[in-house]
């Protein structure tokens, strides 16, 4: 540019002269601005040479000169230009195949720090010639790799108030994974999962067959290193999140899942901690958590053993993806914005989706929680695999126990200890305030029934008691009830309820259902942009039944499937109708599904039982031992003529309780069922609900059970 003016600056006086000489002959040969006049005069036509004369031809020269030098200058800076162009490029291109061979060796991310961090390590590269060969399927992401999402800017983050957002838009933006993991996936070690879709909700919770590993081997120490991202990410170890971790493995074999957990323990199933564990004939049950079902077979309170997950310091790194599950460890905030969590160790983990699975923690009574340490020291509130452990230690040491509530955990624990005081002088006290055992779910002539059942197994009842204080007095605890009697024990399991845990609530703006508890979701489970909710907390709305919260395994199992489904963009509403189970020992157990609650009216159809109404035969014969798995059961065929009468009373049926069918029935159509000993039924009790149509005689409707069939 510099040697174009300096030619430029000599030309000009030159261009100047030759453009006063053209302007000269221009007015001699009567050009006037260059256009031809209609007419030109014949006295100033020149009799020399056309054009102008000598002057002309020299004018001509000059321009024509001036036209070749600045051509040719042209010519050779716009070379030189494109030369310096194409350096620049290569000089570019040379940088970025570096960046990328260098990243080869680290775990790749997909958010805007550890790209920008890559970048800052990369430029000041000592070496531009030496570049080295990257493979052709890692060039094309070269280029939009600064564009990878991974927080929603201010203006796309979603609002507080926003509860019902569709996540397909969310699924479709976010990148969970870099490109040449997605090229890899199809040779993922997870294909045993890939079968989980074709299989019915309730399989995901069958651990599947490992050696038997002791609970050291089970549990996950707290690592050092926390991936600082994880494209999923799990807040809660229990049923719900495992069963959303094999639903994003199984549609998305190289997905990377991190589960963080307050517990020390990996993810582990509940219900054996009030039913099956407590009848193991191991004395170091408590250490191996290994049990016997009713069924005689063997296996673990575990999901899956340690060996089924890596390390949280390995899931950057991991080829193929894994699950890894972060123990003793909790999530107190949450930016829905920047899509981070913080730790309880200020630990911060970037996501792209998230779930929340926290589950609940269990009610106490005020009276217990104001009484101070002596009595709080001597109570449990039954939830964990630690108090598993504690409540049997104590059971071997103290002479008496008191279960305060009457539902599903307190009159399973109930049984389960009783079976104990033919062993030893354990004396076990169970007591609720209302008149019957399970008063709050089963009419009161069943209630009264299943009381029965309960003090046959060596508890004793003290029914329609109300708490008024607890003190520790002569190394006793002592219940003074509000009528008056009082109760000496040496320990209390409080049995009395669930709260949902909604700490997250606040930090990440979500709603909590004022009437039911827990965090209202969508009818895809999505509580905001990229979080979903599953399991006890989630308050999610029944087509049928309206809004509801379930507390219950088979729930978890579903809703966690579910969820983690929508995770990968799915986008499928929640429409099943989960059940749920409980078991008084061996012998008497049943399962239920809808809204089942004793304030609504109920029609009870009842047959006399035989040896293969049990939740023992049941088991045997179906070859499971969790009872959700029923599912997988085939319907009944053609029903079997019923001479029981539709509406049973007490006085008509004291002793015919054996097996039956409960309907509870609002506005005259029925909306929740309880199959009492009778099993692997469920999917029919599904669809009467579903159908939620009037029936003039519930006992035509008793006989799709087929529970007159010996």
């Amino acid at each position: 540019m510099l040697k174009c003016r300096s030619v430029w600056n000599k030309l000009a006086p030159l261009t100047k002269v030759s453009s006063n000489v053209c302007r000269h002959n221009g007015r001699r040969t009567g050009l006037t601005n260059f256009r031809i006049p209609p007419c030109a005069p014949a006295a100033h036509m020149s009799t020399g040479p056309r054009g102008g004369g000598r002057e002309n031809q020299l004018y001509a020269a000059l321009v024509g000169a001036v036209t070749i030098t600045v051509g040719i200058l042209s010519y050779r800076h716009l070379k030189e230009d494109a030369r310096r162009y194409q350096d620049r490029i290569d000089e570019i291109e040379s940088r970025t195949s570096k960046g990328i061979v260098k990243q080869e060796s680290a775990p790749i991310q997909s958010e805007p720090p550890d790209v920008e961090a890559i970048e800052t390590e990369v430029v000041p590269e000592p070496e531009p010639s030496a570049e080295p060969t990257a493979e052709p399927q890692l060039e094309p992401p070269a280029e939009p790799e600064p564009e990878t999402p991974s927080a929603p800017s201010d203006a796309e983050a979603t609002p507080p108030s926003d509860t019902t957002e569709t996540p397909s838009a969310a699924a479709e933006a976010v990148v969970e994974s870099a490109p040449e993991e997605v090229a890899e996936a199809p040779a993922a070690p997870a294909v045993e999962e890939g079968d989980l879709t074709k299989l019915p909700p309730s399989d995901l919770i069958e651990p599947s067959p490992a050696p038997i590993v002791d609970s050291g081997a089970d549990t996950v120490p707290a690592p050092h290193k926390v991936p600082s991202h994880t494209p999923y990410l799990l807040i809660g170890g229990g049923t719900a999140s495992f069963a959303a971790a094999r639903s994003i493995r199984a549609r998305d074999p190289g997905a990377k899942v991190l589960i963080v957990t307050e517990e020390t323990d990996l993810p582990y199933m509940r219900p054996p901690l009030s039913k099956e564990l407590w009848f193991s004939d191991d004395p170091s049950v408590t250490e191996t958590l290994r049990f016997k079902q009713w069924n005689g077979k063997e296996r673990s309170i575990y999901f899956q053993p340690a060996s089924f997950y890596i390390s949280p310091e390995d899931l950057d790194s991991a080829e193929n993806g894994g699950v890894a599950v972060l123990t003793d460890k909790k999530v107190v905030h949450m930016d829905v914005r920047g899509n981070k969590v913080k730790l309880d160790d200020d630990t911060e983990i970037s996501y792209g989706k998230c779930l929340i699975a926290t589950g609940g923690v269990p009610r106490n009574l005020q009276v217990i929680d104001r009484a101070g340490e002596e009595v709080t020291s001597r109570t449990t509130l039954f939830r964990k695999i630690d108090d598993f452990r504690s409540l049997d230690k104590v059971s071997r040491n103290v002479k008496s126990i008191t279960i305060i509530g009457g539902g599903f955990m307190g009159s399973e624990l109930a049984c389960a200890l009783g079976r104990r005081t033919n062993e030893s002088d354990l004396e076990v006290i169970q007591m609720f305030p209302e008149k019957g055992n399970m008063g709050k779910v089963l009419p009161e002539y069943l209630s009264n029934w299943t009381t029965e059942k309960v003090k046959k197994e060596g508890v004793k009842v003290v029914s329609e008691a109300l708490v008024k204080s607890v003190t520790f007095k002569d190394d006793k605890l002592q219940i003074q009830l509000k009528d008056g009697r009082l109760v000496k024990t040496d320990h209390i399991v409080a049995a009395v309820g669930l709260e949902p845990n909604v700490d997250l609530a606040k930090s990440a703006g979500m709603e909590v259902d004022s009437d039911f508890g827990g965090y209202r979701v969508n009818a895809e489970l999505q509580a905001r942009s990229n979080i979903w909710v599953a399991g006890d907390a989630a308050c999610f709305y029944d087509i049928r039944l309206g809004r509801r919260r379930v507390e219950h395994h088979d729930h978890a199992v579903v809703s966690g499937r579910l969820a983690g489904e929508n995770m990968t963009g799915a986008n499928k509403p929640y429409w099943h109708q989960s059940m749920f189970w409980s078991d008084l020992g061996p012998d008497v157990g049943y399962e239920a599904i809808g809204i089942v609650d004793s304030s609504l009216p109920t029609v009870g159809v009842f047959a006399k039982a035989t040896s293969k109404d049990t939740p023992k035969a049941a088991t045997e014969k179906s070859g499971t031992g969790i009872r959700s798995e029923s599912e997988t059961e085939d319907t009944a065929t053609s029903p079997v003529a019923s001479s029981s009468s539709s509406t049973p009373t007490v006085e008509q049926h004291k002793d015919d309780y054996g097996k039956g069918v409960i309907f509870y029935l609002r506005d005259k159509v029925v909306v929740g069922i309880i199959l009492w000993n009778v099993f692997n039924r469920m999917p029919i009790a599904r669809k009467i609900i579903k159908d939620g149509e009037e029936h003039a005689d519930l006992n035509e409707v008793a006989k799709l059970f087929n529970i007159h069939e010996d």
